[in-house]
Formats: C-alpha cells, sequence, structure tokens
C-alpha cells in the first residue's frame, strides 16, 4: 500500500512541475496545492469538465468568487496582491491547460 501511494504522489507531482513549467507565475504559489490534485473539490488543472460548468458563469462572476473565497478555498486563494487580470489569467490557465 505504501508503494502506492508513493508511486501516486510521485506521479502527481510529475503532472504539478509539467503544469508549472507552463503556467502563470503566481500558479505554483498559491493555485497548484489544490487545483493540481483536487484537494478540497477544487476543479483540477486541465480538466475542462470539471471547469465546464463553472465558466458558464462568465469570468466577471468567476473573479468575483475567486475575491471571496469558495467552499474551502479562502478568499484570493491567498494571493492578496493578485489582481483582477492576474486572477482571469490564473481562471483561464487552469481551466484550459493541457
Amino acid at each position: 500500500m505504501k508503494k502506492l501511494v508513493i508511486a501516486t504522489a510521485i506521479a502527481a507531482l510529475g503532472f504539478a512541475a509539467s503544469v508549472q513549467a507552463e503556467g502563470p507565475a503566481k500558479y505554483d504559489m498559491y493555485c497548484m496545492a489544490c487545483h493540481g490534485f483536487g484537494a478540497a473539490g477544487a476543479p483540477i488543472t486541465g480538466n475542462k469538465e470539471a471547469w465546464a460548468p463553472r465558466l458558464t458563469q462568465g469570468m466577471d462572476a468567476l473573479v468575483a468568487s475567486a475575491k471571496t473565497g469558495k467552499g474551502a478555498m479562502p478568499p484570493m486563494g491567498l494571493c492578496a496582491d493578485c489582481s483582477d487580470d492576474e486572477l482571469k489569467e490564473l481562471i483561464t490557465f487552469m481551466s484550459t491547460a493541457k
């Protein structure tokens, strides 16, 4: 069982590293911990099915939600210095990354 957990963690870290290399500068600091793995129900970066219903709300609604927090996500995803444009960039990246 431990070997499976370790192998899964290594695979997940490899995925996260590949996403991190391509993402916006603040993704790895503020988003990857939850959106890289789906922690606490966060939609996983690059999972278009998980993001699809959220995207129908429109970008302004998603930015507003990010600013106030949603579910287990704290306000601003702890990125207190993120501008609305940076939040848009992060949301776009997470919802469309391959």
